[in-house]
């Protein structure tokens, strides 16, 4: 059977998971990529170590797992920014990680230059809701 080629998201997701086991040795359950014009939202599901969520339970530690995170994607992020550029053809200019220490959840996001603002829903939303009109009440 013939594998159709992967989609750009596919290929983000895949680079993304790669650089995750590379400088965490931790795997993400799963990733979610999604591009809106010049900004790609990166979300790492349940991307945090046992060792980190137990740390993560206190204040104190939480703060330091989010630090820990920060300072790594920045100072380790540099190949992860080519491989997108790479596959996207676009050059990526931003770039930052914000942890979700109770959850274990990592966001990165790639800008040239927008501010970006995540809000992680406790479930999904039906995609037939929230792209067709909905009566103002």
């Amino acid at each position: 059977m013939i594998k159709p080629p992967s989609t750009m998201a596919q290929q983000v997701a895949q680079a993304v998971m790669a650089f995750q086991q590379r400088t965490t040795g931790h795997a993400p359950r799963a990733i979610t990529v999604v591009l809106s014009q010049d900004t790609l939202v990166v979300t790492l599901h349940e991307a945090l170590s046992p060792a980190e969520k137990d740390l993560a339970r206190s204040p104190a530690g939480a703060a330091k797992v989010q630090e820990f995170h920060r300072q790594l994607f920045v100072n380790s992020s540099q190949s992860l920014r080519e491989e997108i550029e790479s596959i996207t053809g676009v050059e990526v200019r931003e770039a930052v990680a914000e942890v979700e220490p109770t959850t274990g959840t990592v966001m990165q996001a790639f800008t040239s230059s927008a501010t970006v603002q995540v809000f992680r829903l406790a479930q999904d939303v039906p995609g037939d809701t929230w792209s067709s009109p909905q009566e103002q009440k």
